[in-house]
């Protein structure tokens, strides 16, 4: 059975944070729950996909092709979505064979995995690393490691029109910027693509894990490579590296907020955003639309509770 052509549009809401932090240095942030968007298929990860599967629609293909981690919030949507709307998916997965919630979950949506180690997986950008994986699934359309490039970028496009179809339910009449985790830059390259206001993303990962590259190449491919963007280092020591007074943080912002988050992406933002107003950097009066990224599934893969 070939992808079929999908029509989903699901709807994020936009959410006032109220925190004393926020309320002490006189900046309002709006947070776009797109965590809430569908139990399974969460976060920015379908809206990077929508392009990639139209993509597979018109080519024919049966189903899609993508790579992840253990603990990949990416390949879970991908999964989900094969599932729910009856299409084939492979992730070629980061490392050894390793059961985690995440991939029980892949293997109950019937995605079909393959381990590559860890060398293996590093040459996932290399020349022809793809060649033996088209022989073997030629009927599948190939996705970027995290739903990426140009595609993924502009499936980003509506979270700016669904912010501004719900500012006056904030009380707003207009904001000043955007303030988002960044693990690959895609979905803060689709927000500088479709908005002017400032864009600002919190990275998830070492600077040397290529996520300026990223945006750079994605802007340009778009005809836009001067368009200006910030990215903060937020990753506390590495992708995945999590400390006590992140999870502090985490677990205080929660029972405050009652908005939940998750230690690798969208807590490390937010606290990479109190410290920037807590300094300054995000200056008193200003509105800052925070994009709650989810991949609170990937919180089961803690030993202890977070």
């Amino acid at each position: 059975m070939n992808v079929p052509l999908i029509d989903w549009q699901p709807y994020a809401p936009l959410q006032r944070l109220h925190v004393d932090w926020l309320t002490n240095a006189g900046v309002e942030v709006a947070v776009l729950r797109l965590d809430l968007i569908d139990p399974l298929i969460s976060g920015n990860k379908w809206f990077k996909l929508h392009h990639h599967l139209r993509a597979a629609q018109a080519a024919g293909a049966q189903g899609l092709i993508s790579l992840g981690g253990a603990h990949s919030n990416h390949l879970h949507a991908l999964a989900a979505a094969g599932k729910r709307f009856g299409f084939t998916t492979v992730g070629l997965l980061r490392g050894h064979p390793q059961a985690t919630p995440t991939t029980r979950d892949l293997q109950d949506f019937g995605m079909h995995l393959h381990w590559l180690g860890f060398a293996g997986y590093r040459a996932r950008n290399e020349p022809g690393f793809w060649q033996p994986w088209h022989a073997m699934y030629p009927q599948l359309h190939t996705v970027p490691e995290g739903g990426g490039g140009l595609a993924g970028a502009l499936g980003c496009a509506p979270l700016v029109t669904q912010v501004r179809e719900q500012l006056g339910a904030v009380g707003w009449a207009d904001y000043d910027a955007w303030w988002l985790p960044a693990g690959t830059g895609t979905t803060l390259a689709g927000l500088v693509l479709a908005d002017p206001r400032e864009v600002y993303g919190a990275l998830a990962v070492p600077q040397d894990h290529g996520v300026a590259p990223n945006v750079q190449a994605i802007l340009q491919q778009a005809g836009q490579a001067s368009r200006p963007y910030q990215l903060i280092k937020a990753c506390r020591g590495g992708f995945a590296k999590v400390d006590d007074q992140l999870l502090e943080f985490m677990r205080a912002s929660e029972q405050s907020s009652g908005v939940p988050l998750e230690p690798l992406y969208t807590a490390k933002a937010l606290l990479a955003l109190k410290e920037a107003v807590q300094t300054g950097h995000i200056a008193r009066g200003r509105r800052v639309v925070f994009v709650h990224t989810g991949g609170l599934q990937g919180r089961r893969g803690f030993a202890s509770p977070v």
